[in-house]
């Protein structure tokens, strides 16, 4: 892949309470149509000059489908600037998008003019449709004389299609302050069909003005310091994560399938109720949360369909691979209610098991028990928040677990493994962020029973760079493998997973970085874990790190693993 200079390619239930449609207001509905590519109502500034380049957040794609995928990108000629309005002006600005089949764009497919608002934050989403499944394609943007860096997507295959092999990778977890985002330029070199995010893709905390682990040889000013609370501040905070190179590049490479988890907003917030420490329930906490919500869309590859209605916006979706595999995106902090035993460690109890609570929320329940009835791919993919296994900290008899993931609302956690059981489905696979470790986990509706009840996988991928520079294995690490039979796999360096799926594997590949603290950390593989179809549970494939083993009759090195990713796909054995 070449990179140029600038490091890139060249229906939510309402509430009935008043308050929630009293906040702040989200951007006008003219604004998003011409966003996303509607006709001109007003005049716009195509030609108006820039004091510097527009296009230093990037561009990006998303949401792929077999004809159609949404380009993304915002106008910030400052992306610090403390206003949060990215240099510019109260203007509205014409910004052209050509799709291409060719990276030099001669042959080129769709083409068309959108509007970047201030509403919007001069942001734009076109969504082109009319597109071959399953193809490659290249765009860019341009306003007035100033062409934005080139960008790479890729379609999803046809709804009809069993495809032989399917390369993506999911990743979480990126605080700026903790450190360089190398990995995102290791994921931006992969070659992948599609990107998953599922969450903290950006952090509300301050920071000083050397970017806190960083320690920056120049200032970023001293307008990030206290904690985001407005959609200023939550425009500025994106500004600055977006204007990282790597990041750039990794949007460049590939469309993305986005989720939030907390920090988008707050720390372990649930629905309308803010962390324990923080505000008090009511307007206040809405309106940060409108503020949020909008800055989220505004940055990321999104649809109109996700745009924010004030405090709502509805992120949870299918989108399916043909026959191959459906992902099944999941909001874990909208609809819940509020964590058990005060949001923190507890021992599992009353609270914990009420068959009334739900993480959820009924409605995307009903909807997933929906997707496991209609859904037609082989494997059944939940792209999801927080760890769905049990995590028991107790090294003794009892349990201890936390209770803001899915130990704390073990009751939706049975109902959505049972739902899947009974209706069917024989490959489930839950890939999972938060956690700032790698984990590989056994999925069963009652832990500490035996082994036949083993029903599905969890892959729970590490942090980009929150937890700092890490380590293979940590005491905590030890106590988790002793407590949990379930847990095979405990690592606790900073990454992402790299996963190929073809119609008899589901094969994870835990990539990480030996620090991010300081720039320039090479990637690895420090084990590969593969899903056999039919067959509950993952089998370790390859061990790097400090042994280097290799697991299973003839299995393939590191070396023959890659060289299997640019050819063929072969199956393997576990």
């Amino acid at each position: 892949m070449r990179l140029d200079h600038r490091g890139v390619r060249a229906p939510h239930p309402s509430h009935p309470s008043l308050s929630r449609r009293g906040v702040v207001a989200g951007a006008g509905a003219a604004a998003v149509w011409l966003g996303a590519g509607a006709s001109l109502t007003s005049p716009a500034w195509s030609r108006a000059p820039f004091s510097d380049y527009p296009f230093r957040l990037g561009v990006a794609s998303g949401d792929p489908l077999p004809f159609s995928v949404v380009l993304w990108t915002r106008l910030a000629v400052d992306p610090l600037a403390a206003d949060g309005r990215g240099g510019m002006s109260q203007r509205s600005y014409a910004v052209r998008w050509e799709l291409a089949e060719d990276e030099r764009f001669r042959r080129v497919v769709r083409r068309g003019v959108v509007t970047a608002t201030p509403d919007l934050g001069h942001s734009v989403h076109p969504e082109v449709w009319g597109l071959r499944p399953g193809h490659e394609y290249f765009y860019r943007f341009s306003v007035g004389s100033e062409v934005s860096p080139v960008g790479r997507t890729k379609t999803a295959p046809a709804p009809w299609e069993f495809r032989r092999r399917l390369d993506f990778a999911f990743a979480s977890c990126a605080s700026f302050a903790a450190g360089y985002y190398t990995a995102y330029r290791h994921l931006a070199e992969e070659d992948l069909d599609v990107v998953l995010h599922l969450g903290d893709y950006l952090y509300e905390y301050g920071m000083d003005e050397f970017g806190g682990a960083r320690s920056l040889s120049e200032s970023i000013g001293t307008q990030f310091a206290g904690e985001t609370l407005d959609l200023a501040r939550y425009r500025l905070q994106y500004g600055l994560y977006k204007s990282d190179p790597d990041l750039m590049a990794a949007h460049a490479s590939a469309p993305f399938i986005v989720t939030f988890d907390d920090h988008e907003v707050e720390n372990n917030w649930a629905d309308e109720i803010p962390e324990a420490s923080s505000q008090t329930p009511g307007v206040a906490f809405l309106a940060r949360r409108t503020a949020a919500f909008q800055a989220y869309y505004e940055n990321l590859p999104l649809r109109s369909g996700q745009l924010p209605s004030g405090p709502d916006i509805q992120v949870y979706r299918s989108l399916s691979y043909g026959r191959l595999l459906d992902f099944n995106v999941l909001d874990t902090r909208q609809y819940r209610d509020d964590q058990p035993y005060g949001d923190g460690v507890a021992v599992p109890g009353p609270e914990t098991t009420d068959p009334n609570t739900t993480m959820m929320g009924w409605e995307q329940e009903a909807w997933l028990r929906h997707r496991f009835r209609r859904n037609q791919g082989r494997w059944q993919v939940l792209a999801n928040q927080a760890p769905m296994a049990e995590t028991d900290r107790d090294p003794g008899e009892g349990k201890l677990v936390w209770t803001d993931p899915w130990d704390g609302y073990d009751a939706n956690r049975r109902r959505v493994l049972e739902s899947a059981r009974q209706l069917g489905v024989d490959n489930l696979v839950v890939i999972t962020g938060d956690r700032h470790t790698n984990y590989v986990n056994d999925l069963q509706v009652e832990y500490g029973a035996p082994d036949g009840d083993v029903f599905g996988t969890e892959f729970v991928g590490t942090s980009i760079t929150s937890g700092g520079d890490g380590a293979d294995m940590i005491p905590a690490g030890e106590q988790y493998l002793a407590s949990n039979p379930h847990m095979k796999f405990f690592n606790s360096q900073r990454g992402y997973v790299r996963c190929r799926v073809t119609p008899d594997t589901f094969t994870s590949d835990y990539r990480v970085v030996p620090f991010v603290t300081r720039p320039g950390a090479p990637i690895s593989t420090r084990a590969s874990w593969a899903v056999e179809h039919g067959v509950p549970g993952a089998t370790l494939a390859y061990e790097g790190g400090v042994t280097g083993r290799k697991f299973g009759r003839n299995m393939p090195s590191e070396a023959d693993l890659d060289t299997r990713r640019a050819g063929d796909p072969a199956r393997l054995p576990g």
